[in-house]
Order: C-alpha cells, then structure tokens, then sequence
C-alpha cells in the first residue's frame, strides 16, 4: 500500500486513522476495485482549494472596465409615480 493510499475497505474499518492521517499528513486516495476513487483531506486544506485567489476589490481593478469612465453619481430627480 502506498503511504497515503486506502483500500476502500481499510478506509472503512480505519476510519478515525484515515481522518487522523488527512489532518496532519495531507490528502488521503481511497481506491476502490484498484482504481482511485476519493480522497479524504482536512478541512485546512479544502478552505486552500476554494478560497477565491484574488478579493473583490482587485477583481474590479483589474477588470477592463476599471479603465473606463462610467458615471456612478446617481439622479436628485424626484422618482416617478407608480399606482398600486
């Protein structure tokens, strides 16, 4: 068995070993019928993989339309009426 390879039924019996090992070794591959199925990983590193790689607000600054002159001041007009 490779280090940080289960056999489905291992991961099973081995549970608490397996959340054990994710939590401080890194990702663990649980195979099935010999072929890769999931993989087991803490909750440190999921937060890593969908963390957004940049905020917001350099999201908007590198965007093309950071670079263009939109008018953002909005109308002292009164709104208009609406019946109900």
């Amino acid at each position: 068995m490779i280090e940080n390879h289960w056999q489905l039924q291992d991961a099973k019996n081995k549970f608490s070993k397996l959340v054990d090992k994710a939590q401080h070794n890194g990702p663990q591959i649980v195979t099935k019928h010999g072929k890769d199925a999931v993989v087991v990983l803490s909750v440190d590193e999921y937060k890593k993989l969908i963390k957004p790689k940049t905020n917001l607000v350099k999201f908007l600054q590198a965007s093309p339309l950071a670079k263009e002159d939109l008018d953002l001041t909005r109308s002292k007009e009164a709104p208009r009426d609406i019946k109900l």
